[in-house]
């Protein structure tokens, strides 16, 4: 019975031995944290006289690229860019983003649970939202933000549909640099957006 015992208690002192040199390693890194769209206003500029009113519909957001995480495509294979982080979801950075885009504009939207009757609804479907390296791991590389968006009146005939999509090169392979790309990108396509949108219903 002795040994048995034995053998046990040498079992457990090396176990909480190695809990212990566990417990000494360094933590991880942690993850630098970056936004993008224009950080909103205080105050949102106040909707023109003649604004025409939009319903903001439920859209889709790339699935692969919608969290947290920044997504990067080299060849056929894709990665995440190591202790990187957006703020949010780039789902919702991206919804904040339209929103404020169209702040000030002849366009006044409306979202889920707000007041107010609209004469159209849009829907905006982000279709790509990456980051891709073209000419290699070590070069830097291009954002490419696509959107497809469609308008349709309240009676729920079609206004017309459209894509919209900018490939904004990074000036180096450093994450600020692609940031900055990503900042570009945005506000193109949402520039189109907020000009298409205006045209077609108004």
């Amino acid at each position: 019975m002795i040994r048995p015992l034995l053998r046990l208690a040498v079992i457990g002192a090396c176990a909480l031995a190695l809990s212990g040199c566990i417990s000494l390693l360094p933590k991880s890194k942690s993850a630098q944290l970056y936004r993008f769209g224009a950080v909103p206003p205080a105050a949102s500029a106040p909707a023109r006289p003649n604004a025409v009113a939009v319903f903001r519909a439920n859209g889709s957001f790339q699935g692969e690229a919608a969290d947290d995480r920044m997504l990067t495509v080299t060849g056929g294979k894709a990665a995440y860019i190591a202790d990187t982080r957006w703020v949010a979801p780039a789902e919702i950075l991206f919804n904040e983003a339209v929103v404020n885009a169209f702040d000030g504009s002849p366009i006044r939207l409306i979202g889920r649970g707000q007041l107010g009757r609209s004469a159209y609804a849009l829907r905006t479907d982000v279709r790509t939202f990456e980051v891709r390296y073209d000419s290699g791991s070590n070069a830097a590389p291009t954002v490419v933000v696509r959107l497809h968006a469609a308008l349709i009146r309240a009676d729920q005939s079609n206004v017309g549909e459209q894509d919209f999509e900018a490939r904004v090169p990074a000036t180096d392979n450093r994450v600020g640099e692609i940031v900055t790309a990503y900042n570009k990108a945005v506000d193109d396509v949402l520039g189109k957006l907020v000009t298409w949108t205006a045209t077609a219903a108004t």
